[in-house]
């Protein structure tokens, strides 16, 4: 990469990238003046810049780096645009002043002043002339509707959401009761090997409790859970035809004479 701004050959830069120093494009170099670089970026939004020389870093071969950056380069493109119409001012000023002194240098200087006015103007117009047959070119520029697709992505919410019923179930419960019984006492003096009769067993002198075990069942209820049915969820695509209107922007030539509408 060519370090030094002096040494670029100027002549090899025209039609090669220009870049700013946040790796901004200025576009594509059109002409290489005697203290600017003319730049032209786009092809429908076609924007211009008019960068001095003295702001060129390096060139690689194939693209040209300025110290600045897109917004510094619109800026030094409107001061140079205040410039050229001052200058093309005091040049009509001038040319009024010479034609009071003299009649015959003074339509020689205007015709001069004249024809390079034309052809700053026609350079600010971004014309061009065609040398061979002294015609000036104007191009007319035009939009064409691009109309690119692409992919984004929907969401479709499926909401599962709990509902409360209620569910009976029977179930057969048992418990044990108790059932009192009255028989004559049995007289335990023929029993063999008992040694003590009933008659023996003294009557109690206070209140006493006998506690007697009884059995119950109870229900126990448990929730299991279960896949009771699935849902099947399909994506399908679906073509539909959709109609695009945007309005665009056509250049059209206006002769003399004639009303543009």
């Amino acid at each position: 990469m060519d370090s030094d701004s002096k040494n670029i050959p100027w002549n090899e830069i025209i039609k090669k990238d220009a870049v700013g120093i946040n790796h901004e494009d200025f576009g594509k170099i059109q002409e290489v003046g005697s203290v600017s670089i003319l730049t032209k970026k786009g092809f429908l939004n076609t924007e211009f810049f008019d960068i001095p020389k003295d702001l060129v870093a390096s060139y690689d071969g194939n693209k040209v780096y300025f110290k600045l950056n897109e917004e510094e380069a619109r800026n030094f493109s409107k001061r140079n645009s205040s410039l050229v119409t001052e200058k093309e001012e005091k040049a009509e000023d001038s040319s009024i002043n010479q034609s009071k002194i003299t009649a015959e240098d003074s339509s020689i200087n205007q015709s001069k002043i004249t024809a390079e006015d034309e052809n700053n103007n026609l350079s600010t117009d971004y014309t061009s002339i065609d040398n061979k047959n002294n015609d000036i070119v104007i191009p007319l520029m035009s939009e064409e509707l691009v109309v690119t697709k692409r992919e984004v992505t929907d969401e479709v919410i499926i909401t599962k959401k709990p509902v409360t019923e209620t569910k009976t179930e029977q179930v057969q419960l048992m418990h044990e009761e108790i059932r009192i019984e009255r028989r004559p006492a049995s007289n335990s003096k023929d029993s063999p090997g008992n040694s003590t009769t009933k008659e023996d067993i003294p009557p109690i002198e206070s209140k006493t409790e006998i506690k007697i075990p009884l059995k119950r069942e109870e229900v126990k209820v448990t929730k299991k859970p279960y896949v009771k049915e699935e849902i099947i969820v399909k994506r399908q695509p679906v073509t539909e035809i959709r109609k695009i209107s945007e309005e665009i922007i056509t250049e059209q030539i206006v002769e003399p004479g004639n009303v543009y509408t």
